[in-house]
């Protein structure tokens, strides 16, 4: 039986404040928690619902407290709406040390991103894409919110986040020889593009889009056409689809 003080003690992961105090989150459900096994990630407990067959075994994470619970009780220490079958605590990873060169033919930078769905579809996109190092502002949502977690769909575990000023990423691409595309609603036609080899997307915040201060020091200015005929369209793309068609024109032309 889960005690009053993990339940709250758990509960209070919600909050990135308690998450960084304590240096934990929460992942849930069999699948991400299993892809765990094998990313650098550290599991400190497992709470897993008697009432299912289980699909995680002990020797998949021999150092972790395992506890077994009712689904009523996993209800109460669930972040979802919904609570699946299985609920890990992890530890928060120390910042990835920052490259010295680009190596990879495609970066992305994310300026403000605020909403965690979008954030976690983004990371799910880079991992599908094969981009490893995405750089996000500071005011950009945490990686460890629960709903960036699940939507990530497991993601987070084979990407690199780096929390980092703009300033660092543009002397990262100077010394890299590569050029920094921005995403606007008046640039140039992605698919006329001869885009570079070497490269670092920005995407700005769903309402703002890309700061002034950031958008001065981008090299060339890009924008994904709207193909409707019809008088009355979509103003614009949510930004985790618009990266999607970006990253997927980048890789295309490679």
């Amino acid at each position: 039986m889960l005690s009053k003080n993990t339940i709250k003690r758990l509960n209070q992961l919600t909050n990135k404040k308690n998450r960084l105090k304590e240096s934990l989150f929460i992942v849930e459900g069999d699948k991400m928690i299993l892809e765990l096994a094998g990313s650098d990630y550290k599991v400190t407990e497992l709470y897993i619902t008697t009432e299912m067959e289980p699909s995680i075994s002990k020797d998949k994470f021999p150092d972790t407290h395992i506890q077994l619970v009712s689904s009523a009780e996993l209800k109460k220490i669930s972040q979802l709406k919904t609570p699946q079958n299985s609920l890990a605590v992890c530890c928060i990873q120390d910042q990835y040390q920052l490259p010295q060169l680009l190596t990879e033919s495609l970066s992305v930078y994310l300026d403000g991103i605020q909403d965690p769905g979008n954030l976690g579809t983004i990371l799910r996109i880079c991992d599908w894409f094969g981009i490893q190092h995405i750089f996000v502002s500071a005011d950009t949502v945490d990686i460890y919110n629960p709903k960036v977690i699940q939507a990530s769909m497991g993601s987070f575990a084979r990407v690199k986040v780096y929390e980092t000023e703009f300033a660092v990423v543009k002397s990262l691409a100077t010394k890299s020889e590569a050029v920094i595309y921005g995403a606007f609603m008046d640039g140039e036609n992605v698919y006329n593009q001869k885009l570079a080899k070497k490269a670092i997307l920005v995407m700005g915040n769903e309402g703002n889009g890309i700061r002034p201060e950031i958008e001065n020091q981008i090299n060339q200015r890009v924008s994904i056409p709207n193909f409707s005929d019809s008088q009355q369209k979509a103003e614009s793309l949510n930004v985790s689809v618009a990266t999607a068609v970006l990253v997927s024109e980048f890789k295309r032309k490679l």
